[in-house]
């Protein structure tokens, strides 16, 4: 099955899976767990905005930073900037902070809220060099569109 095949399986999946759903901290579990799941990818998990930082929340995989400050690292930049962050190498990445020297490539989905304001990141990250590319920016992002009205700001 190829990566946009997967993806597409996946999308579905996640659509049915959440449908009707209206607490964000469950929908935002399963849907790591599925990302994981389907994707093989290494570490997958969300950070959400809370009280001025980013505060580890569901995921999939080993132990993880559990606060990363505004404009931080990729998970802080991306929510700072607002766009999606594909990092092909972390040791390449200004201030990357590091949770694992395991972790080789990145990418960094920010959630917005009805109103516009990010109010979660979807991070994932790769054991691998250049795991990520615009069909994964492309999917990523419109998972977390599916569920974004659920988010609130904190």
């Amino acid at each position: 099955m190829t990566k946009i095949e997967k993806y597409q399986l996946l999308t579905e999946q996640i659509r049915a899976l959440i449908e009707g759903e209206t607490d964000s901290i469950a929908v935002m579990a399963n849907v790591c767990a599925a990302i994981h799941e389907a994707m093989g990818f290494w570490w997958t998990g969300f950070y959400r905005v809370l009280n001025g930082e980013l505060v580890l929340g569901p995921f999939q995989g080993p132990v993880a930073c559990m606060h990363i400050g505004f404009g931080k690292g990729v998970c802080g930049t991306a929510w700072k900037e607002g766009r999606t962050i594909i990092v092909p190498d972390v040791e390449q990445f200004p201030g990357h902070i590091a949770c694992s020297s395991l972790s080789r490539s990145e990418i960094v989905v920010p959630v917005f809220s009805k109103d516009g304001a990010v109010v979660a990141v979807l991070d994932i990250d790769s054991k691998e060099l250049s795991t990520f590319d615009e069909t994964d920016q492309t999917y990523l992002e419109e998972i977390c569109k599916m569920f974004s009205h659920l988010c609130t700001c904190s």
